[in-house]
């Protein structure tokens, strides 16, 4: 009986090391570049965790275009200093989103510290927008939309 459970574990053994021989780790990229994925936060795939968040449509109906304006400024205003910061990766409306208004790609560890980056945003303190979070895994990349899009913009909002 000791036999052949030695023999039925040694078969079991032999196809992980077989399974494992015929799935070898692929080859390092080429192109890798160690030293910008270490500035990006990059892992082995070139990914990183960010928080996303979804900005809808909220309680506050502005019907008084200038206090609209006035959310819209601060809203924008919030945008680019927390890019200008490095918190925020991406942003932007949806075109066709519905209830759906916009992103926000946050670099931060935790929804706490995204919802109290959106806290700053006037239009979603006084409720023209509400948000939702979810941590989202993605290229680390995105990290260099920012510095790109200043190269690309021929006007800021």
């Amino acid at each position: 009986m000791k036999t052949k459970i030695v023999g039925l574990f040694t078969a079991i053994v032999f196809c992980f090391v077989a399974a494992d021989a015929q799935n070898p780790e692929p080859p390092v990229n080429p192109n890798y570049d160690d030293v910008l994925a270490k500035r990006l936060g990059a892992d082995d795939l070139g990914m990183r965790q960010y928080v996303m968040c979804f900005l809808k449509t909220g309680p506050l109906k502005v019907d008084d275009a200038a206090k609209r304006n006035e959310l819209m400024k601060g809203h924008f205003g919030m945008i680019n200093r927390l890019a200008g910061e490095g918190k925020l990766i991406i942003a932007g409306p949806f075109m066709e989103g519905g209830e759906f208004r916009g992103i926000y790609l946050f670099d931060v560890k935790t929804i706490d510290e995204a919802q109290k980056l959106t806290e700053t945003d006037p239009s979603i303190k006084e409720g023209y927008f509400k948000v939702e979070f979810i941590k989202w895994y993605g290229s680390a990349a995105l990290m260099e939309v920012n510095s790109t899009h200043k190269k690309i913009a021929k006007k800021n909002p």
